[in-house]
């Protein structure tokens, strides 16, 4: 998917890194870049980027994949929104991943915590410490001086509703290239598509699959008829829809054989994909958007 300054193409089909076990970690990177994934989500929140990092550079080496043939993205963290923390926020990301340049950095959520250390301040009544010194666009502007600089190929943001992406949008020198909200036929974000569509802003999808949702995606009687009617898996019907109406996605495979599967896709027919545009059932899975906070939270060492 073309990303709108010119800084190349996003696959649209990616890999997230959000998995609390380190070993994890490496062996789901690896094999999903066997499998053939070329785009690998990362986060300074996740606390595996030293991980990802070591089986990229690794996985790279053994299947002789030149650098430029992936793409990866990290993301800038809460606590990290002062303009003078993003410069070395994104370096130590860098440093942690072992690479040279970033082809995107988000900003995680629109929401500064405290700055420091520590990721997930609260108050002694377990408040969540925001700052109110800071603005989204102080932060975007700081960003923007990361591309300028030349080690960032693109920049975006994440867990954004329309009505936050408008004003920076507006405002924004460098536009964002890519928007990452969760979305699944139960949360399509119809509007935010369209608007990104219309500003050639790449729709990047996490939770294609409503992964934890109770009930779920994976056992909808809709998603199950399809996939049984086209021969795929529910999890490819899912994936195959994102796709179709013009949406990046990012999967969580852990095993060889997860990854295969969710990278094996193909189009529906276009009785199946309106099928699926018609489920009315509304439900959203990490109330990130509120709070800044996400439903993953990594465990120390």
């Amino acid at each position: 998917m073309p990303l709108n300054n010119g800084a190349g193409h996003m696959p649209a089909l990616g890999f997230g890194t959000l998995i609390p076990d380190t070993a994890v970690t490496k062996t789901a990177t690896r094999d999903a870049l066997d499998a053939g994934f070329r785009h690998f989500d990362c986060a300074e929140r996740y606390r595996n980027e030293r991980e990802v990092g070591e089986a990229l550079q690794a996985g790279l080496a053994a299947n002789g994949i030149a650098r430029e043939n992936i793409f990866v993205t990290t993301k800038l963290w809460n606590s990290n929104h002062r303009p003078e923390r993003v410069q070395p926020a994104f370096e130590a990301s860098l440093d942690r991943l072992r690479l040279e340049y970033l082809d995107l950095y988000l900003i995680h959520t629109p929401y500064a915590f405290q700055p420091g250390d520590e990721q997930d301040p609260r108050d002694q009544n377990g408040n969540v410490l925001y700052d109110n010194g800071v603005t989204l666009l102080d932060t975007w502007r700081a960003m923007e001086s990361l591309v300028d600089h030349g080690r960032c190929r693109a920049i975006g943001l994440s867990d954004i509703s329309l009505n936050e992406l408008l004003p920076i949008y507006e405002s924004a020198t460098i536009k964002p290239s890519v928007v990452q909200v969760e979305s699944h036929p139960y949360l399509p974000e119809t509007e935010l598509l369209e608007f990104c569509k219309e500003k050639s802003i790449v729709f990047l999808a996490f939770a294609p699959l409503g992964h934890g949702m109770k009930p779920g995606l994976l056992e909808d009687p809709v998603i199950s008829a399809i996939a049984a009617r086209v021969g795929k898996t529910p999890a490819q019907v899912l994936l195959a829809w994102a796709v179709q109406r013009g949406t990046a996605l990012l999967t969580t495979p852990r095993t060889a054989a997860r990854a295969r599967e969710n990278f094996g896709i193909s189009a529906l027919p276009e009785d199946a994909f309106n099928e699926i545009n018609r489920i009315e059932i509304r439900h959203r899975l990490n109330p990130v958007v509120t709070t800044g906070v996400p439903g993953f939270i990594a465990q120390g060492r």
